[in-house]
């Protein structure tokens, strides 16, 4: 497929996804945020079945919302669903997933540093690990360990954790991290389209044939509910790594990732807890400090050249830079993937390359994860002589 066609696709598919996820995770946070605000009613509206309302502002008019313990009498005329921001966004993220990482699995999913394998059979991992995933959660959401919310949650980040280990044998840094988002992902719209909304129906049925609904399934959907909320810190995280190579690029980046999930589950308990006027902050300092520390476990040691190393000249270190890395950042590109120099950065003169020198710095040295997939073959020893001269400058 034409490049230039696949980035004006990307782009669409990528737009689609952020304003759909920013509607879905939008109504998660909104809807947690209301369960766990509603207040107790006055007696008169518990007699109707009420079992919390709650009045609020906004834009310039005031809103009562009051929950129902099961259902209301009968069914309003008009109700509202909210499935179509889940499946929306999971639909554009998976064609997203194809486009860039299945389409261009050759540039983008397959590191033949890690194993020589062909495009299906790296296809065939990315998609095996989504589909196990979903089915694993599955059952364990079928299983007594639900019943223990905190066990459940660690039990599923070790899970999670281990995946990426796996996947990380075979696939590359940044394919490993996008699959276990697409894992995530997939659970959250699954919990959606078979947790959710059949317990929704059943609670709607029950209504209209003026039966008393059965409260399991309310349960079950809250519960789904729940799981999806601490769920949308780590999946935007993973969204968002990308562009963060100290993180996917690492030596131990599933266990990076584990703990940056951990770290964004915990920070989005606090504001579970605040909307039910409990107010924790030593939740957020752990998070913020946890954080600090792991940003400070994973930093680059320096690169020093061994004895028999030679110091790189000014000259002789601008002709490696465009030598391994202007095939891609050059006014013409010459790499097959990119028509244009990836986010504007060229290295045609030394007075470009200069001005980029912070960045050479983090993505050929610290990250590694430039040239990218390390097409033009840049050496460790060539990275720890530019390392030695970009120190000096």
């Amino acid at each position: 497929m034409d490049p230039y066609l696949i980035d004006w696709i990307s782009l669409i598919l990528r737009f689609l996804h952020v304003v759909t996820a920013i509607a879905w995770i939008g109504a998660s946070f909104y809807f947690i945020w209301l369960d766990n605000t509603l207040q107790s009613p006055p007696q008169w509206k518990k007699d109707k079945g009420i079992s919390g309302d709650l009045w609020a502002i906004h834009g310039g008019g005031f809103y009562e919302v009051a929950k129902y313990r099961l259902a209301p009498e009968q069914m309003p005329e008009t109700l509202h669903w909210f499935k179509w921001e889940a499946y929306s966004t999971w639909i554009t993220g998976f064609l997203l997933l194809s486009l860039i990482y299945y389409v261009g699995a050759d540039a983008y999913l397959i590191d033949t540093n890690k194993a020589n394998i062909s495009q299906l059979s790296a296809i065939a991992i990315g998609l095996g690990s989504i589909l196990g995933g979903v089915v694993i959660y599955d059952l364990a959401c079928k299983s007594p360990l639900v019943n223990y919310g905190l066990i459940f949650g660690l039990v599923m980040l070790v899970l999670l954790t281990l995946i990426a280990f796996g996947l990380g044998l075979v696939l590359s840094d940044r394919g490993t991290y996008i699959h276990v988002g697409a894992i995530i992902g997939t659970c959250m719209a699954a919990n959606v389209l078979v947790g959710i909304m059949p317990a929704q129906r059943t609670l709607v049925a029950a209504v209209e044939k003026g039966e008393a609904p059965d409260p399991k399934y309310g349960i079950n959907a809250k519960l789904r509910s729940t799981h999806n909320n601490y769920a949308t810190l780590p999946v935007l995280f993973i969204m968002l790594s990308s562009h963060y190579p100290m993180t996917y690029g690492h030596e131990y980046s599933w266990l990076v990732l584990g703990t940056i999930m951990l770290i964004a589950a915990w920070a989005r308990h606090f504001f579970n807890l605040r909307h039910k006027g409990i107010v924790r902050p030593f939740i957020l300092v752990t998070a913020f400090l946890a954080f600090i520390a792991l940003a400070w476990t994973v930093a680059p040691k320096p690169m020093k050249l061994d004895a028999s190393s030679k110091a790189l000249s000014e000259n002789e270190a601008i002709s490696l830079i465009q030598q391994r890395c202007r095939s891609c950042h050059s006014a013409t590109p010459t790499d097959e993937l990119f028509t244009t120099a990836p986010a504007g950065v060229i290295y045609d003169t030394k007075d470009q390359i200069m001005n980029w020198l912070p960045r050479i710095h983090a993505r050929a040295v610290i990250s590694k994860d430039m040239p990218f997939m390390n097409k033009t073959g840049m050496t460790d020893k060539e990275r720890i002589a530019l390392a030695d001269w970009l120190q000096k400058h």
